[in-house]
């Protein structure tokens, strides 16, 4: 199974969120939030897909990439998971370099937040990155699923419902 920006980003949130989704269990189609973070990746920057390309590579997909001056851009709704948010990006700048693409860079964009920051990858982070590529092949190939984690953050995730389905949450 090739790794995705998803299944890395999910590795640094929830261990069973991966699972699931690597499992095939998909609960963003259902998900309003995730509806909501689709229209503003498309509405926030209307020109551009007409300035930028999108690239498939190596089983990720990057929405917006500026060739010329080799710069990822990554657009999130909330900065909620924004280490998370980070390590997706230096993890398309990693697949990048694999694949022969030396020195680019990310800017990871909350457009409802104004906020920008430039993401760049290290060779401890790249390091870093191949450790936790193991780590995902691990959490997806178990028999069964993670324990699910007590945090409030799984109020607003896609899987809340069959992750807590009558249970309290602590």
């Amino acid at each position: 199974m090739r790794i995705t920006g998803t299944h890395f980003n999910y590795f640094l949130i929830c261990h069973r969120k991966l699972w699931l989704f690597a499992s095939g269990i998909n609960m963003e189609s259902t998900s309003d939030l995730v509806s909501e973070g689709r229209l503003l990746h498309e509405t926030s920057y209307p020109r551009r897909s007409e300035k930028y390309r999108e690239i498939e590579l190596d089983g990720i997909k990057i929405d917006y990439y500026d060739p010329k001056d080799k710069v990822v851009h990554e657009i999130k709704k909330s900065d909620k998971h924004e280490e998370a948010h980070e390590w997706q990006l230096k993890y398309y700048l990693w697949v990048l370099a694999q694949n022969g693409i030396e020195g680019a860079t990310g800017l990871l964009e909350y457009p409802k937040l104004h906020k920008t920051s430039e993401v760049f990858l290290t060779r401890p982070e790249s390091e870093a990155i191949s450790e936790m590529l193991e780590q995902i092949g691990k959490v997806i190939h178990q028999d069964f699923s993670p324990d699910r984690i007590k945090k409030s953050q799984c109020k607003n995730c896609s899987y809340f419902d069959f992750c807590w389905s009558g249970e309290t949450l602590e």
